[in-house]
């Protein structure tokens, strides 16, 4: 990490964004988070991956047993799959030429994880609904438990906030 001079005097770390991961469930927050990303890959010349994990059905249990391997619907994966195409089109068209998208099947938090880890991304970027309460605790917050596990640095993009893109 290169250190650069504050106008006061002090240092600083310089940061140097090469890949970014956006994780996308198609939602307008989600789309403020690529929004978001797409400025930071623009600033920093990084590269940009959106990300979706279809996450399977829970079959019926017997007995505290499932009966049956989780299921993902095709047609599920093929409309998630036009809908990531058309997100990587708007990132294209702002000027990011170094954009790429990958879908998963599997439990959300887990697999952002493991993107980062295997793509090496210097940072995350990734929406929040903002629940509290039972809700909260009903749902649980994959955003909460990648910025746990996530082996970078995580930008976590609220519905409420400060706009600045």
């Amino acid at each position: 990490m290169k250190t650069q001079a504050l106008p006061e005097g002090g240092t600083s770390a310089g940061i140097n964004l090469k890949k970014i991961l956006v994780p996308v469930d198609f939602s307008p927050l989600s789309k403020k988070a690529v929004r978001y990303a797409t400025r930071l890959a623009q600033q920093f010349g990084a590269e940009l991956t959106l990300f979706h994990v279809v996450e399977p059905e829970i079959p019926p249990a017997f007995d505290g047993l499932m009966i049956a391997a989780p299921a993902v619907s095709t047609g599920t994966s093929s409309v998630c799959a036009g809908q990531m195409k058309t997100l990587v089109s708007s990132v294209r068209n702002a000027g990011i030429a170094r954009v790429g998208s990958t879908l998963r099947c599997g439990l959300a938090s887990i697999e952002i994880v493991d993107a980062a880890k295997e793509l090496d991304v210097d940072l995350i970027v990734i929406a929040t609904h903002g629940y509290t309460g039972w809700k909260h605790f009903a749902i649980g917050s994959t955003a909460e438990r990648v910025v746990r596990a996530a082996p970078c640095p995580v930008l976590v993009v609220r519905e409420k906030e400060h706009e600045f893109i």
